[in-house]
């Protein structure tokens, strides 16, 4: 259940929902898709995005393991001096794919070896 965000804390929420949302807009998913891997309703992560609900401390180490970033960076807590940025997609990606059962990590090293054998024809 999504508890109501207060004015103290409004602009924090929402700063935390937009993160969220530009991270799984740069893995090209949807609401819904983010939502079913989380196990919440896609309306919940609505609001959650725009900040209009409480997000539960207990999907933060979800959402940062899923989005492959620490969970200081997903609460935007990193500090100016060392502030990098989101991960670049490619290397999320790689560290979802290193956490693939072995079979299908191979598989995905096929593809990839395939296509890089390609392009350098």
């Amino acid at each position: 259940m999504a508890l109501a965000v207060t004015p103290q804390d409004a602009h924090f929420f929402k700063a935390l929902g937009a993160r969220i949302a530009e991270l799984r807009k740069e893995q090209g998913l949807s609401q819904q898709a983010l939502a079913d891997e989380l196990g919440i309703a896609q309306q919940t992560l609505a609001h959650y995005e725009v900040g209009r609900a409480r997000m539960p401390v207990s999907l933060l180490p979800d959402l940062a393991r899923f989005f492959g970033v620490g969970t200081d960076e997903l609460l935007g807590l990193r500090s100016g001096a060392g502030k990098r940025g989101p991960a670049p997609k490619l290397q999320r990606h790689l560290e979802r794919i290193s956490t693939l059962p072995k079979l299908k990590q191979r598989m995905v090293m096929e593809v990839l070896e395939a296509v890089l054998a390609q392009s350098s024809r």
